[in-house]
């Protein structure tokens, strides 16, 4: 079997953060349009992560954050995010990097994207405090950060391969992209 040398996952995965980034860029600019809102989950303790001790302490590995009516001051570099949240009444900026981000959907769109990183690199990467970066293997632990911050009526996003998928979910995982061996 020939080795990909090339990367192809790894352009794959820039090439969908350059959606998240767009998408963001957009709505930094013109607002969010429709009913479309976002829920982005990203990993606490990646590299370039901003946020409070406090919101560290509560989201150790991992957190989702919504985007819909509560939001303030976001701006979109070509590396990372910045917005301004409330956390039970305590105002909060958080910077994210696109790069630590694990999970981008839009639940109006039913539109889903899910990056994984390499063992190796979550392994050998280290935060702005110099710890390693926390990812979440189990569908439960991302799903639980999800449950924590999101609406009580709003629908949590579903895992790539969960049971009762179907095509028309529109759910891109990097893995799609892999060759099985």
């Amino acid at each position: 079997m020939a080795v990909d040398l090339m990367r192809y996952d790894i352009l794959v995965q820039d090439a969908l953060r350059g959606v998240v980034r767009k998408v963001l860029g957009d709505m930094a600019r013109d607002g969010l349009v429709g009913e479309h809102h976002f829920y982005i989950t990203f990993r606490t303790h990646a590299r370039g992560v901003r946020l409070s001790s406090r919101m560290r302490e509560l989201y150790p590995d991992e957190m989702t954050i919504i985007l819909q009516h509560q939001f303030w001051d976001l701006s979109v570099s070509d590396h990372a995010f910045e917005v301004g949240l409330s956390f039970k009444n305590v105002p909060e900026m958080l910077l994210i990097p696109f790069d630590a981000i694990t999970r981008f959907s839009d639940p109006a769109a039913g539109f889903d994207l899910e990056f994984k990183l390499d063992v190796e690199t979550a392994e050998s990467s280290a935060n702005d405090a110099g710890s390693p970066i926390g990812v979440a293997t189990e569908p439960s632990a991302r799903l639980a950060a999800v449950d924590t911050l999101k609406p009580k009526d709003a629908e949590a996003p579903r895992d790539a391969g969960a049971p009762g998928d179907s095509a028309k979910d529109k759910i891109v995982s990097i893995d799609a992209f892999r060759k099985k061996t």
